[in-house]
């Protein structure tokens, strides 16, 4: 993992975590050049030894309420964190994908300060943990109050791959059968979604390094290939190949990707070639 030109490094807290090392770095210059926001960063980030204890304050505070308090909520995904060392290397990843693929992203902190896509993913993470727990009922209490906070409506038994980006994330709904490989990114208003009361298998199925465009919706039990691209606004009822493009409404098939890995360069323009349905 690459990280972009940033000063020295001034403390050994976290030497084998370059992530959070860097983000500790990011915390103290806000320090210094907003004061004012010194008990915020200091709350967050600075009274923490580890990034998954900066994250679980963060989204506690965030997901408070007198049903359930900042207290219990950060005791339960404190628990959720030792009974899966896995999500360590997620929750890394899931930052790293958003520094990486969002230009408006100019350091580590900002996706654990401010932004929401990145705050309903990782509430949606320790969800589907305590789904898999058979705490269901917490579960949905979560998926309830991210949906009202981020305007972002994740199925806890939703299965996402890491490296995930939700960018801006507004009216993003995955349903409960939708499985999400590896570094995908997805842009605001995405649907994936059933069609018609269908029980069973009846969300979508994304590959790895998919790009999802804004407003797109993909409905029923169909798959999307590794590596493409559905534009903008797409309204996708049917199987997309791999590095394919497919746009409009009812959605076809347009042409290639225009990049072998969409989800990392964002490129959403459209490419048109003689394998392309009319």
């Amino acid at each position: 993992m690459s990280l972009k030109p940033r000063s020295a490094k001034s403390d050994q807290i976290a030497t084998h975590d370059p992530v959070w090392s860097q983000i500790r770095k990011e915390a103290e210059h806000i320090l210094n050049n907003e004061p004012s926001l010194g008990s915020f960063v200091y709350a967050t980030v600075l009274s923490h030894q580890r990034l998954e204890a900066a994250i679980i304050h963060r989204l506690a505070q965030r997901l408070d309420h007198s049903d359930a308090d900042a207290g219990h909520i950060a005791r339960t995904f404190a628990s959720v964190i030792r009974d899966n060392t896995d999500l360590n290397a997620v929750f890394r990843s899931d930052l790293a994908a958003v520094y990486d693929r969002d230009p408006a992203c100019e350091r580590y902190i900002e996706p654990l300060l401010y932004f929401k896509g990145f705050h309903a993913l990782a509430t949606y993470r320790f969800a589907h943990e305590l789904w898999k727990q058979g705490r269901k009922d917490f579960a949905l209490y979560l998926q309830s109050q991210s949906s009202k906070l981020f305007s972002v409506d994740i199925h806890p038994a939703a299965k996402f791959g890491k490296g995930i980006m939700l960018d801006h994330a507004t009216g993003i709904v995955i349903g409960e059968t939708a499985v999400i490989g590896d570094n995908c990114s997805f842009l605001h208003g995405v649907t994936l979604g059933g069609s018609g009361k269908v029980t069973g298998q009846r969300h979508p199925k994304i590959g790895t390094n998919v790009l999802i465009g804004a407003g797109a919706k993909l409905l029923g039990s169909i798959s999307v290939g590794d590596c493409s691209l559905v534009a903008a606004g797409s309204v996708v009822l049917e199987d997309v190949p791999a590095c394919r493009t497919f746009a409009g409404v009812p959605a076809k098939d347009v042409g290639p990707a225009n990049c072998p890995e969409p989800a990392r360069t964002m490129e959403q323009g459209i490419i048109s070639d003689t394998k392309s349905k009319k």
